[in-house]
């Protein structure tokens, strides 16, 4: 909202020497968001007067058309010799005043303005257009042409108003007020304890049986609506410059005298109207919504088929506008044949909600459904269309019919009943009954009781809806400057939940490991699941739709975390990055079979535990999840030997890191799943209460899969439940006892057959080799078929024994080795490779 400050000063007695500076400290002391100041005529320096054209004389001999004239400027040049004067514009003629700038001038920006010789002649000065003076936008983009009464030789500086202040202030939502110079007014005469000249407080004709006739069909949604008719306009007659001026420096651009006067109530008032052309309305104005598919061409000639949610204005015709919107080109006043006579002025109050929903719908934004999407005061209607009858009858020399329509829905002012001492517990200040009272009253309530307050909320303040909204008043009008500065004293924590420290343990781990965190938006399309190669029943395709998309590309919540990593992989080897290990851990989200409808919380106390189970079971199921991606070198070559690519063991192996932090023992084999190449798949599961449970996948990803993706060849990816693994872990992991006896290594080959998994192998021989066994890795797999047999390979095993409290003798190491490959051999099959 821009708000000059010569506009302001009509309905507060500022003092002379308060700025515009000053006036944003004391708006911003009071909550509202000034933004910027603008100087307007900074640098200005006359003589810039009224000047009237003698003669024109073309110039044909230069590639653009220039003119050569004579202009009248009075006793300004001090000779009262007509002003030579060359200029290239073409919109006024012989006898039109003009606004001359003469030598000696400055112009916004430094311009300075001498006499110069230019396309052979003398030129004495300039013939100014609104952007070189700084007015802004007036429609004609050339020289300004001034009505004809304007005496020569006048200040043009003064009759322009050239020279002025402007606030620029950011309105937020809950501050439609504010989208107003009666509001912004209001506030400050509060700021500086002046009073208010209200411009809404005119003497308004009661309603009668003679005004035009109006239906509202939709009192919920229109719930007052107020007409008034002007008749013997003259179609002739222009804004005065006083008006342009003022829309100029609000920042919107003349149009014709009827719009010109609405949009100047709008803004003086806060109110938005609509003005029509009476003979282009047929039969009653009526209010209801509108019929599905219904057609409407709004005013910037657009043809828009309207939704059944649509609130509109019609006659006997149909739609001629979409309420507190924009209105139908069928029944616009026509600024171009100037025939308009007779119009019915609309000052009506539209529901917030609907009028928010049109203009999103439309894609529609204007100044009404601004205001109206933030609270109107639904009381300034009648003032609005009386200051609008008042002044189409003042400046174009119209006749205000006698009929006055107003329609309104019984409704009661909203109070609020509130203890005298609550803004003082809000704020931790003791202001007191009588200073809550009075900001109370001069925010515009009616304020009851002693103790307990009964507070009647203005018409203007439809923000203020309970007892801490009125105690937000109080302290902003008191000074959020003046709260003290306190510590606040929370009780003491109860530190990390198991399932935070995990997950930052885990993040940690991966991070040691040579991954790179790359968190990525929860969004997703559902055709990522047929790239993925999912099956049609698979859960990870019933998604959560979000009513509100960032994206309609992604109109959905995660279900695994692959998308977002593979995209991010895929756009940083795009950009020359191919050695890429990349890491996630965050929620995905899996629908619940039963919706519930979350239950609303209180803020006036804690929520108790059955209110909080209540919401939580009303909300999508969000596990935790983590995965990694890998493509190119996982260890790079140099001077110290040869590197390696990343493979499906690596993947394997990002998941062991990730159960090791949990302390629970991760069950690998090989699997089948989605995305995954059905050769290089490990299927990962744990033991959670006695039952084994799959938690995930690990392996290099199939290559239709990467060719569909745009993905390098051989990427892997891993990815798992982590709260399925930490409620199979036994608590936080405890660290390595360090022990004062020597490890004793054995070393065993076996051979198997080659679909045996070496999970199963290895199982067999921890289990065999009992309580001395400290570890046990798989150090080479050997598959040659002429020293082996067809069908067979040999998987190597490192086998670490110790005892905690001796030396472990040969016999002792022998007989435990012994022990797992017997057990080995019996549950795979396996023979000791000799």
């Amino acid at each position: 909202m821009r708000v000059p400050l010569s506009w302001l000063r009509e309905y507060v007695d500022l003092p002379a020497t308060e700025t515009g500076r000053d006036v944003q400290a004391k708006l911003i002391s009071v909550g509202l968001e000034v933004e910027t100041v603008e100087q307007l005529g900074d640098g200005l320096k006359g003589p810039l007067v009224v000047g009237k054209v003698l003669t024109i004389e073309e110039l044909t001999e230069f590639k653009k058309p220039i003119r050569f004239c004579t202009v009248d400027v009075g006793q300004a040049n001090g000779t009262g010799e007509p002003q030579e004067i060359v200029c290239g514009a073409r919109n006024f003629a012989v006898g039109d005043k003009v606004v001359v700038v003469l030598p000696g001038a400055v112009l916004p920006g430094g311009f300075a303005i001498a006499a110069r010789k230019t396309y052979g002649k003398t030129s004495h000065g300039m013939i100014c257009s609104g952007d070189e003076l700084g007015m802004g936008d007036d429609g004609s983009h050339g020289i300004i042409v001034l009505p004809p009464e304007h005496e020569v030789g006048t200040d043009a500086i003064e009759l322009l108003q050239l020279v002025d202040e402007v606030l620029d202030i950011a309105v937020t939502p809950d501050r439609g007020y504010a989208l107003s110079i009666r509001g912004v007014a209001r506030e400050t005469a509060t700021a500086y304890g002046l009073p208010l000249r209200d411009p809404a407080l005119l003497d308004v004709p009661g309603p009668n049986a003679f005004g035009y006739p109006v239906q509202v069909a939709d009192p919920m949604g229109c719930d007052r609506f107020t007409a008034r008719t002007v008749t013997g306009l003259d179609p002739e007659a222009r804004s005065p410059l006083w008006l342009t001026r003022r829309l100029q420096k609000a920042g919107m651009r003349p149009i014709s005298l009827a719009v010109d006067i609405t949009n100047y109530v709008m803004l003086e008032l806060g109110q938005p109207l609509h003005a029509y052309d009476r003979s282009r309305v047929q039969g009653p104005i009526g209010v209801r919504r509108a019929t599905q598919g219904e057609k409407l061409t709004t005013l910037d000639g657009v043809t828009r088929t309207l939704d059944a949610e649509d609130l509109v204005i019609t006659d006997d015709r149909g739609p001629i506008g979409l309420a507190g919107v924009m209105g139908g080109a069928n029944t616009e006043i026509d600024d171009t044949e100037n025939t308009t006579t007779e119009v019915v002025v609309e000052a009506a109050h539209f529901d917030a909600l609907s009028i928010s929903r049109t203009a999103r719908r439309h894609k529609l934004a204007s100044e009404a459904s601004k205001r109206f999407e933030r609270g109107v005061d639904p009381q300034a209607a009648s003032a609005a269309a009386q200051r609008t009858v008042d002044l189409l009858v003042l400046l174009a020399g119209g006749t205000a019919d006698a009929g006055v329509t107003e329609v309104i829905a019984p409704s009661a002012p909203h109070t609020i009943a509130i203890p005298a001492n609550h803004p003082d517990k809000v704020a931790g200040v003791d202001y007191g009954r009588e200073t809550v009272v009075r900001r109370l009253q001069e925010v515009g309530c009616d304020v009851y009781g002693q103790d307990e307050l009964i507070v009647t909320v203005p018409s203007w303040r439809p923000d203020l809806t309970d007892p801490n909204d009125l105690a937000e008043e109080v302290i902003r009008l008191e000074g959020y400057e003046n709260l003290p500065s306190t510590l606040p004293k929370p009780p003491a924590g109860r530190g990390l939940t198991d399932r935070q420290r995990l997950h930052r343990r885990v993040g940690r781990a991966l991070a040691g490991a040579g991954y790179v965190e790359a968190p990525n938006y929860p969004f997703v399309g559902e055709h990522v699941f047929d790239q993925f190669g999912l099956a049609a029943d698979d859960p990870n395709r019933k998604v959560v739709k979000l009513v509100n998309p960032l994206s309609d590309e992604e109109p959905a919540l995660r279900t695994t975390l692959l998308p977002g990593l593979l995209g991010a992989l895929r756009r940083n080897d795009g950009r020359g990055s191919h050695d890429l290990a990349l890491f996630e851990t965050g929620l995905v989200f899996h629908p619940r079979e039963e919706l519930k409808i979350a239950v609303r919380l209180p803020v006036d106390r804690r929520p108790t535990d059955e209110e909080i189970a209540s919401l939580t079971e009303a909300l999508p199921l969000q596990p935790r999840h983590a995965a990694v991606v890998l493509t190119g070198a996982r260890e790079q070559a140099g001077w110290w030997g040869k590197g390696r690519p990343s493979d499906w063991a690596d993947a394997v192996e990002s998941a062991r890191v990730i159960a090791r932090e949990a302390g629970t023992e991760l069950i690998v084999r090989g699997g089948q799943y989605g995305p995954w190449h059905p050769g290089r798949c490990a299927e990962l599961a744990v033991v959670v209460e006695g039952v084994e449970q799959v938690i995930g996948y690990a392996g290099e990803l199939h290559p239709g899969v990467l060719k569909t993706l745009g993905l390098p060849a051989r990427t892997s990816a891993m990815e798992l439940d982590l709260d399925v693994l930490e409620s199979a872990s036994s608590g936080v992991p405890k660290g390595p006892k360090i022990s004062t006896f020597p490890v004793a290594t054995q070393d065993v080959a076996l051979v198997v057959d080659a679909p045996v998994p070496h999970a199963d192998v290895e199982a067999a021989l921890r289990e065999g080799a009992g309580e001395l066994l400290e570890s046990i890795r798989l150090f080479d797999v050997y598959d040659n078929a002429a020293q082996l047999g067809e069908g067979k390979k040999s998987l190597a095993y490192a086998l670490r024994f110790r005892a905690p409290d001796r030396t472990l003798t040969v016999d002792e190491a022998s007989a435990a080795r012994d022990a797992a490959v017997a057990l080995a051999a019996e549950r795979t099959g396996a023979v000791l490779r000799g």
